[in-house]
């Protein structure tokens, strides 16, 4: 590997160990076995860097939870089901990447060069969520479904996650999020 490489796995390797916001340029350099100077040099910022790695893990993490979502073997209900379970075993699995994605969304608020990036992941995150759901390629998805159903689960993925954080003993699991689901469609319709 290169320094440019060695720098995204050291910064992996500090995010999974310290975090977003504790890891410092030293712990870079001293993970990965590069100067600190070849992170500017590289990435312009630690910070910089430190997105890079997140969100190269994030989407590595996307792309194995979502898989088989909206097509294959099982019901829709027991496919979607069974995305759940993955996903909640990744709370357990990969709490680091969950706690770093909190930390750069608190740090997001006072820099908007990440805000902007996590902004645009979202819009990617919901078109990607959409598709997967509905088992067609992203560039197939409607616009309302992106809007609608890509931001609903988003929504979801995200509340599920911190409920997991804060509290595991009391968080829901795939049949009760699918059941929960169920019923607010139930009172939807009777409304």
């Amino acid at each position: 590997m290169g320094n440019r490489e060695d720098l995204l796995a050291g910064a992996r390797r500090c995010l999974e160990e310290k975090g977003y916001l504790r890891t410092t340029v030293r712990d870079i350099a001293t993970a990965s076995r590069v100067s600190m100077a070849a992170i500017g040099y590289h990435f312009g910022s630690r910070e910089a860097l430190l997105n890079q790695a997140l969100f190269a893990a994030i989407d590595a993490w996307g792309q194995g939870v979502g898989a088989d979502v909206g097509d294959g073997a099982g019901s829709a209900a027991e496919r979607y089901a069974d995305m759940w379970t993955r996903e909640i075993a990744s709370y357990r699995t990969d709490r680091w990447l969950w706690i770093a994605s909190v930390e750069a969304f608190v740090h997001a608020q006072t820099s908007p060069d990440l805000l902007a990036l996590l902004a645009a992941g979202q819009r990617e995150g919901r078109r990607g969520i959409a598709a997967q759901l509905a088992g067609v390629p992203e560039a197939e998805v409607a616009e309302a479904d992106v809007r609608g159903l890509g931001s609903v689960q988003l929504a979801l993925t995200s509340g599920v996650m911190m409920q997991w954080l804060t509290d595991p003993e009391q968080a829901p699991d795939a049949t009760e999020i699918a059941a929960g689901l169920r019923a607010l469609a139930d009172r939807l319709e009777g409304a």
